[in-house]
């Protein structure tokens, strides 16, 4: 399957800009979870600024809402 980046990029809210992941969803996925985290598009965009991409920062936000 052929990545579309270019349409990735228009829904991705991860604000990390030296990331060399973004709009590579599944190298996202993949670097996220080998890290025991998740990746920006599942937060808020408030949680997302922080760059706190764990799992109890994930429960916060949802909580949050």
């Amino acid at each position: 399957m052929e990545c579309k980046k270019k349409d990735n990029l228009s829904a991705c809210n991860c604000t990390y800009e030296p990331c060399p992941r973004k709009g590579l969803c599944c190298q996202c996925l993949a670097y996220h979870r080998s890290m025991g985290e998740l990746p920006a598009c599942y937060f808020s965009a408030r949680a997302e600024a922080s760059y706190d991409r764990s799992i109890a920062a994930f429960i916060r936000d949802q909580k949050g809402k």
